[in-house]
C-alpha cells in the first residue's frame, strides 16, 4: 500500500469532528489493506511506531527536503526505513540517521512527507488513537468491540491484533488468551473521595494498602522468570530479587499482579523517585541492588499451573494467591464481607497505612472480575490529597535562581479525540535534583522553541496534587487546577494512561473565581 493512502485518509479523519465518520474512514483502509501491511497501517494511523521512538530529533526533522513529484512510497519501505533509524548506533550515528531520514522524505510527497514528521515526532493529531481505531478495525473485520478489546487486552497490541483478525476474522480471535510470558495490560482503578464512598459503591469488598511504588506483572515458566512494567516493558535483568523470589515459590507456571518498593531501615517505603530510579538504571544492577533492594508485594494472581483466572472474582483469585505466595510477600489487606458493619474498621486501616507511609488504601469489590487494561468501577483507590496524572505539553524558560532551567509546566489532560486539554501550569513542588532531571528530559522531547516556551512532544507523564478545581475562560476545557503542584513524574505510565478530561471534571468544580491565586504558577 503506497504511504500516500495513509496520509490522505489521516488528513481527512484530522478535518471530521464526528467519531463515527473517523471510524467509517478508517475502517474503508483498514479492509482495503493488504493483510501482511495491516498491522503497520494500524498503527501508523494510531500514531505509532513499531519500533517505538526512532531517535531522531525535532532539529532534523525541521530541515526542509525537497519533495518526490509523485507518490511511490510504500508502507513497507517506510518500515524498513525507520527500522534501519532506529538500529543505528556508534559512531557516526547522528550523520547516518540524517542521511537516511533524508532519503526517506526525498522519496515522499509534500503531503506524504508532512505526514511521516508527523508520525516521527510522535506528533499525529488526526483524533484517530486507539478507541477510535480499534472500532475502526472492529468495523473493517466485522468482529464485535467487545472481543477485539479483550483479545488485544490479553495479546498485546492493537496493531498485532487487528492484523490477526483482519486476515482472519472473528476466528483470529480466539488465538488471544493468557498465556505464562506475554505480558498483559494490567487492570486499573477509579478513584473514590473517601473510605466510605468507595464500601458504600462496592458492597462485599476488600481493602488493600495502595503501594507507592513500580507495578510489575511477574511470568514464570519452569525456571524461566520475566517481570514487566505496567507498560509491558521488560525488566527482568534489573530485578534479581523479583526473580529469586518468583523462583522460591512452589508453582512452576503463574503470572502474578503487584508491586514493588524499597524499604528503608527503619521498614517505611523510600520515594517513589528513589524506586524509579533503581528500576530505570540498566547498569551494573548487582551495585544498584545494594544500594536500594526493592521488594515485591503482590495482590492479585492471573494464571496458575496453566489456567487463566482473569475471569474468575477476586475472592477466588485471592485464595489461589494466599496458597502459592507466603504472607509477607502479599499486600496487606482486610476483608469487608459487610461494608457497614466494617466501617470503623476500614477507616482504622485507612489511618494505619497513611501511618506506615503508603499512598492510601485500594478498595476492590470481592465478585469483580479482573479487567485488564480496563479502569473500572469495581477497584477505587482512595488517597488523601487530590491527584491527577498529566501530560507536560510545554515548559517555559526559568528565569532568577532557575535561569538556564526548564521550570514552569503546562499541563493537560486527556481529550475524547485524541488531543489533549490544558488544565494550567505550575512550577511548585520541583526540588533543584527535579528541576535538573526535567531540563533534560523535556529537552529530548521538544519540537518547538521560541525562546521563552519549549513544546515538546506529549509523553512525560506528572502526578500533580491540587485543591480543587475552579471554572476558567483562559483554557478549552472551561477549568482550571487551583495550587497546583509536582508530586513527581511517572515513568512508569504512558501518555495514553493519563487521566482524561471528563474524569477530571467528574472531580467537580468550585464557586472561585477565575484569575484567582494559583490558578497559574508562574516563575
Amino acid at each position: 500500500m503506497l504511504l500516500a493512502e495513509v496520509a490522505r485518509v489521516s488528513r481527512e479523519v484530522a478535518g471530521t469532528p464526528a467519531r463515527s465518520e473517523k471510524i467509517a474512514l478508517l475502517a474503508a483502509l483498514f479492509a482495503a489493506a493488504p493483510a501482511d501491511e495491516a498491522a503497520l497501517v494500524v498503527s501508523y494511523l494510531a500514531g505509532r511506531l513499531p519500533q517505538g521512538r526512532p531517535g531522531v530529533g525535532w532539529r532534523a526533522l525541521s530541515a526542509q527536503s525537497a519533495a518526490a513529484a509523485e507518490a511511490t512510497l510504500t508502507v513497507r519501505a517506510v518500515d524498513g526505513a525507520v527500522t534501519a533509524l532506529a538500529g543505528v548506533a556508534g559512531a557516526g550515528a547522528q550523520g547516518e540517521r540524517r542521511r537516511i531520514l533524508a532519503e526517506l522524505l526525498g522519496a515522499a510527497t509534500e503531503q506524504e512527507q508532512r505526514f511521516l514528521r508527523s508520525l516521527l515526532s510522535g506528533e499525529v493529531r488526526q483524533g484517530a488513537l486507539d478507541a477510535v481505531a480499534l472500532a475502526a478495525v472492529a468495523e473493517a473485520a466485522g468482529v464485535a468491540q467487545t472481543g477485539l478489546r479483550r483479545a488485544v487486552m490479553l495479546g498485546g497490541s492493537l496493531p498485532e491484533v487487528a492484523g490477526a483478525v483482519l486476515a482472519g476474522g472473528a476466528e483470529a480471535l480466539g488465538g488471544f488468551v493468557l498465556r505464562v510470558g506475554r505480558p498483559v495490560q494490567p487492570m486499573l482503578a477509579n478513584t473514590a473521595k473517601s473510605v466510605a464512598e468507595a464500601l458504600a459503591a462496592l458492597g462485599p469488598c476488600a481493602v488493600e494498602e495502595k503501594l507507592d511504588g513500580i507495578r510489575v506483572q511477574v511470568h514464570r515458566d519452569g525456571d524461566v522468570v520475566g517481570v514487566y512494567t505496567r507498560s509491558l516493558d521488560e525488566i527482568t535483568d534489573r530485578l534479581p530479587e523479583v526473580v529469586e523470589l518468583a523462583r522460591s515459590l512452589p508453582g512452576d507456571r503463574f503470572v502474578l499482579d503487584g508491586e514493588v518498593i524499597g524499604l528503608g531501615a527503619d521498614g517505611r517505603p523510600v520515594p517513589f523517585q528513589e524506586v524509579a530510579s533503581r528500576v530505570g538504571s540498566r547498569t551494573d544492577v548487582a551495585a544498584a541492588r545494594l544500594a536500594l533492594p526493592l521488594t515485591p508485594f503482590f495482590f492479585d494472581l492471573l494464571a496458575v499451573e496453566g489456567e487463566a483466572l482473569p475471569d474468575l472474582p477476586v475472592r477466588e483469585r485471592y485464595a489461589a494467591l494466599a496458597a502459592l505466595v507466603p504472607e509477607g510477600a502479599r499486600v496487606r489487606r482486610l476483608v469487608a464481607e459487610d461494608p457497614v458493619a466494617a466501617g470503623a474498621d476500614a477507616a482504622a486501616f485507612w489511618s494505619a497505612a497513611l501511618a506506615r507511609g503508603h499512598e492510601g488504601v485500594m478498595v476492590k469489590g470481592l465478585d469483580s472480575l479482573y479487567a485488564a487494561g480496563r479502569r473500572g468501577k469495581h477497584w477505587l483507590k482512595v488517597k488523601p490529597v487530590h491527584t491527577l496524572d498529566l501530560v507536560v505539553l510545554a515548559v517555559e524558560r526559568g528565569h532568577g535562581r532557575r535561569t538556564g532551567l526548564l521550570s514552569n509546566l503546562h499541563l493537560g489532560a486527556r481529550a475524547a479525540d485524541g488531543t489533549h486539554v490544558m488544565l494550567g501550569k505550575t512550577f511548585k513542588g520541583l526540588t533543584d535534583e527535579l528541576l535538573r532531571w526535567q531540563t533534560a528530559r523535556l529537552g529530548e522531547l521538544a519540537v518547538e522553541d521560541d525562546g521563552h516556551t519549549v513544546r515538546v512532544r506529549p509523553e512525560l507523564v506528572v502526578e500533580i496534587a491540587y485543591d480543587g478545581l475552579q471554572r476558567s475562560p483562559r483554557y478549552p476545557g472551561g477549568v482550571a487546577l487551583r495550587f497546583a503542584r509536582v508530586v513527581r513524574y511517572r515513568p512508569d505510565k504512558s501518555a495514553a494512561e493519563a487521566d482524561t478530561l471528563e474524569h477530571v471534571l467528574a472531580q467537580g468544580v468550585g464557586t472561585a473565581a477565575a484569575g484567582a491565586a494559583g490558578e497559574d504558577a508562574a516563575d
